[in-house]
């Protein structure tokens, strides 16, 4: 049983006439017979009494002809579904990001993405860089953001940022007068700092091992999963830390933290994707949104 032999039969039950059937469909008289012939071999029941020159349905072919409209019914919807999806009417994107993007530079741009496909619903989900990549390697995010170096050598990469960090302390801190110059001198503070596997203290790390030493040369008093946490913490105490721009501007502006003049170096915003997996019409949209191409 096959759709084009359903739609043969339709044809032919709502004309009650095999030529007028096959005048419709542009086919021969012959193929439509053979086509009812096989779905009557496939049932294994006549479909149509022939009474003289007439055909009519038999109960079982009025049967098949409710089921077979459901059935052509839900093909075309089936259809519909599909062309609306690829031409991004609905769908869903799966996004996992790290904390900073999550939580300063990606919303904005997600929601002028939905201004420009409002069927496509978001699904997004934060974590450090770390658990991002674990996400789109095993296929839990349809497309990753992190921050930092990591080795993405099994992804697919595209810068799409940079992003400017910056060492702050609070305002009574002593590097607010005298600021250390070169790397060794950070072990002159006490430190809070971002957890294992975060692109914010990635940085930091690099910075380090540059000079030959590890956060464990740091006095570190806690660590935290949150910027929104270490940023709290730094200002209520007389530890430093390195943060985004963009997660202390509101508490410098405010003089609750006071940025250190010590260079460090950018770092991408990165987008990541598994090369053996196909992003859907909604993730090839977003990529293309957020590196220019869409």
């Amino acid at each position: 049983m096959t759709l084009d032999q359903l739609r043969v039969f339709l044809a032919v039950a709502e004309r009650e006439h095999v030529t007028e059937a096959a005048r419709v469909l542009n086919l021969t008289q012959s193929a439509v017979s053979h086509a009812i012939s096989m779905l009557e071999a496939g049932c294994g029941l006549s479909l149509f009494s022939r009474i003289g020159r007439r055909i009519e349905l038999t109960d079982a072919g009025r049967l098949l002809q409710v089921e077979a409209q459901a059935v052509i019914a839900r093909m075309a919807a089936l259809k519909a579904r599909m062309a609306d999806f690829a031409g991004l009417g609905s769908g869903v994107l799966n996004l996992h990001a790290s904390q900073t993007i999550a939580g300063y530079w990606l919303p904005g741009r997600l929601m002028a993405f939905r201004a420009l496909y409002p069927g496509v619903e978001l699904r997004m989900q934060a974590g450090n860089t770390a658990e991002v990549c674990r996400s789109v390697r095993e296929g839990h995010a349809t497309l990753g953001l992190i921050e930092g170096e990591v080795d993405l050598s099994d992804l697919r990469c595209e810068t799409v940022a940079l992003d400017r960090l910056l060492l702050v302390v609070a305002p009574f801190h002593p590097w607010k007068n005298t600021p250390p110059q070169t790397v060794p001198e950070l072990v002159g503070s006490d430190w809070i700092l971002r957890e294992t596997g975060s692109g914010t203290r990635g940085v930091l790390e690099n910075v380090l091992r540059g000079s030959g030493m590890t956060v464990g040369d740091l006095s570190v008093l806690m660590e935290f999963s949150s910027n929104e946490a270490v940023r709290a913490a730094v200002e209520a105490g007389g530890a430093a830390t390195v943060l985004s721009a963009s997660v202390v501007a509101g508490s410098l502006e405010a003089g609750l933290l006071h940025a250190v003049p010590f260079l460090l170096p950018e770092r991408r915003y990165v987008l990541v994707s598994c090369p053996q997996r196909d992003p859907g019409p909604s993730g090839a949209a977003f990529a293309a949104f957020l590196t220019g191409g869409g």
